[in-house]
């Protein structure tokens, strides 16, 4: 009976569908901007120093290298043969300590992200690991959002299209429920049971105090169990000014979305306390759609007009000597993905 309750809520609230059945409509409007383009894979030119223009296969550590150091946090690149030694030996010497997140170089979903408390942990991770990954040092910071940012090239200033707030996949304890049966009791975080069990084992099984909170996702991914809401009207003058700052400073930088935690709102417009913690290029969704208030159709339109913003910038680069993907990169490009997906989803 639950799963079959799970089945419908799934079922009737479309932000859980699969990426192929929420974007297919938007997919034929590609096609008409692929047309106009006379290329498949004309995103490659939206951003020409991330490759792929950040579209699949991009490589986070390449990424974050383009971004100046004090905005994200100290991450170290390592290959799944690495020695658990080493990497602690790395990591003291960069000033990363535990607590630390781990995640793949090239990942996708919230695939294979997790936090470590410990050498043991570590350990652990590198046992089911099968690609390159980073540690980064862990975040504290409470909040998290999603800000959309886009700069047509032949213009001085960037614009801020969406903005999506995070609410992470956290319980709070009335002095009776299990974890586990807090979880159950929300149809969000039931859907993510079967992962939390093999990452928390019987601590799922404890009884939290009355009003105690406990976050057992601290990460602001959708596919993980975090709320999208959309919070675009939280755009003011100031945040516009410090997030344009800080991506004219991305060499060729155009069209994406950087995942940012931060202390406070008010810091975070100023541009204090706060750290990218990723950014992502022409492959970006608008998750502010996400917000379960909004309509599937009202998805479509937002997505189309982020697809007609990726389109201009692409054509307008091309322009200017920046290049396409060939029909045989761009199909590599997929193949290569569905191979590291597989990969990913046997972690």
């Amino acid at each position: 009976m639950r799963k079959i309750q799970l089945y419908w809520h799934k079922l009737t609230h479309w932000e859980y569908w699969s990426f192929e059945a929420v974007y297919f409509p938007v997919f034929f409007v590609w096609l008409y901007y692929a047309m106009r383009a006379r290329s498949f894979f004309f995103f490659n030119a939206s951003n020409p120093s991330i490759k792929n223009g950040g579209f699949l296969m991009e490589s986070k550590k390449d990424i974050y290298d383009l971004i100046p150091s004090e905005y994200y946090p100290k991450t170290l690149l390592f290959s799944p043969t690495a020695q658990a030694g080493k990497i602690v030996e790395a990591m003291q010497a960069s000033g990363i300590a535990f607590p630390c997140i781990a995640k793949p170089d090239i990942g996708m979903k919230g695939l294979a992200v997790e936090k470590l408390a410990c050498l043991e942990d570590l350990q652990a991770y590198l046992q089911k690991i099968k690609v390159d990954f980073l540690i980064q040092s862990f975040v504290d910071y409470p909040q998290e959002v999603g800000i959309f940012y886009y700069r047509l090239p032949y213009e001085k200033t960037g614009h801020i299209s969406g903005i999506v707030h995070k609410e992470f996949l956290t319980v709070v304890g009335n002095g009776k429920d299990t974890v586990l049966a807090l979880l159950e009791n929300n149809p969000r975080f039931a859907l993510q049971v079967e992962v939390l069990q093999k990452m928390y084992g019987e601590t799922l099984l404890n009884v939290l105090p009355t009003d105690e909170m406990l976050t057992l996702v601290p990460y602001g991914n959708h596919a993980r169990g975090a709320k999208f809401i959309d919070a675009t009207h939280w755009a003011s003058p100031e945040l516009q000014k410090t997030i344009d700052l800080i991506c004219q400073q991305i060499p060729d930088f155009y069209y994406g979305r950087l995942d940012i935690k931060y202390n406070t709102w008010e810091g975070l417009q100023a541009g204090k306390d706060f750290a990218i913690i990723e950014l992502n290029g022409a492959g970006s969704e608008p998750t502010h759609i996400y917000d379960p208030k909004h309509s599937l159709y009202w998805a479509w339109r937002e997505s189309i007009k982020h697809l007609h913003l990726l389109f201009k910038i692409s054509v307008y680069n091309k322009k200017q000597g920046h290049q396409y993907l060939s029909n045989k990169e761009g199909f590599k490009m997929f193949r290569e993905n569905k191979i590291l997906l597989q990969k990913l989803k046997s972690f």
